[in-house]
């Protein structure tokens, strides 16, 4: 678990920043909102009318505005996900854990290192600051829930922000891939397509949250410079060393599993009460192929993580392969099938990665 300890000048700015982000999503009509402002997530109590259609199949339960609806064509009636999602079981989401590899060579440490930095920056910017509470807790919880405590607003910022920049490393690399596999006039051996998958469910991710909140001006104008600076970085650092950012990637992604890890808890513990009867948004049920009674907020969140595990475990892989010439396993049919070996979905999870001697 990585601390941050910020000083009294740090603090006071955390502070001013989350205002502001907090104020950027304001602006929706407070006469339909309920709970703290400025809030973002808008939920209506929705009654049963035979003429209006319903936001899910679960009825009588609150759900969120839909702030850009599905656009209605002359002939086109429905558009699938290019990428299907696995089938992810409750067992197996629920058996998600948080994990961490162990930096073993210089560059996973320097990997490790780049994620710091940016956990802190993005702790700072949100006001998040879950081991001080941790801390303060102990000795006094309700101080703690006051000083430290995380709402469902901030949370939902802390989530689109992460989001929107998460699906930029599997499109820089699978971008620099296909270029590079064009110029050498060889395959790629399958590793284009999963990364391209990643990055297409990450914005997946970013999609669902956008159902429940409509960013402002100074949210978005964070978004455009993040992900400029965010491109470039990943863009250079992809072509000097491909191993060193898939593990960065993977030291990313254990930070993701903690993130919504302690969402699922707090949720859990009553702590964010605008969540507890809170329906998924109807892209998040099609896409996940959500069950009929497993369409709640937490739930969501137990997709979202299991998500991130799974890119966890992809890149922490990738980052144990031979660059150039290792097939994807992700895309490997086996000899032996009744071995255990990556997959696509969670019924072999190796958090810390694939070794080479294993898989290939």
């Amino acid at each position: 678990m990585i601390s941050t300890r910020v000083a009294t000048r740090g603090t006071m700015a955390s502070k001013r920043t989350s205002a502001q982000l907090l104020k950027s999503f304001n602006g929706l009509n407070t006469s339909s909102t309920i709970g703290l402002r400025p809030a973002f997530i808008v939920v209506k109590q929705i009654h049963p009318v035979s003429s209006q259609r319903n936001f899910s199949t679960t009825p009588a339960k609150p759900k969120v505005t839909e702030f850009f609806p599905q656009k209605e064509t002359e002939l086109v009636r429905k558009t699938e996900p290019a990428w299907p999602h696995p089938i992810y079981s409750y067992e197996q989401m629920e058996a998600v854990t948080v994990a961490h590899r162990e930096a073993k060579t210089f560059s996973d440490k320097i990997a490790l290192i780049a994620v710091k930095v940016l956990r802190w920056g993005l702790d700072v910017a949100t006001g998040y600051k879950h081991d001080k509470a941790i801390a303060l807790g102990e000795k006094d919880p309700a101080a703690a829930d006051k000083k430290y405590g995380m709402t469902e607003e901030k949370y939902m910022i802390r989530n689109v922000f992460l989001e929107s920049v998460a699906g930029v490393p599997g499109m820089v690399a699978g971008m620099l891939r296909h270029l590079h596999s064009m110029r050498r006039m060889k395959r790629d051996n399958g590793w284009i397509e999963s990364l391209l998958e990643e990055s297409f469910n990450e914005r997946m991710h970013l999609l669902t949250f956008l159902k429940m909140q409509q960013p402002g001006l100074f949210m978005r104008a964070m978004v455009l410079g993040a992900q400029g600076v965010w491109f470039n970085a990943l863009f250079f650092a992809y072509l000097i060393s491909p191993r060193t950012v898939h593990r960065f990637v993977g030291y990313l992604e254990e930070e993701a599993v903690i993130t919504y890890t302690r969402q699922i808890k707090d949720l859990d513990a009553g702590r964010l009460p605008k969540w507890q009867h809170l329906e998924a948004p109807q892209i998040a049920i099609d896409y996940w192929k959500m069950p009929e009674d497993k369409r709640s907020m937490r739930d969501l969140l137990l997709y979202i993580r299991a998500d991130e595990s799974k890119h966890r475990e992809v890149n922490h892989t990738f980052g144990n392969l031979d660059q150039k010439n290792d097939p994807n396993p992700y895309n490997s049919e086996y000899k032996d099938p009744s071995r255990p070996h990556p997959t696509k979905d969670l019924v072999h999870q190796k958090p810390e990665g694939w070794e080479r001697t294993d898989i290939i």
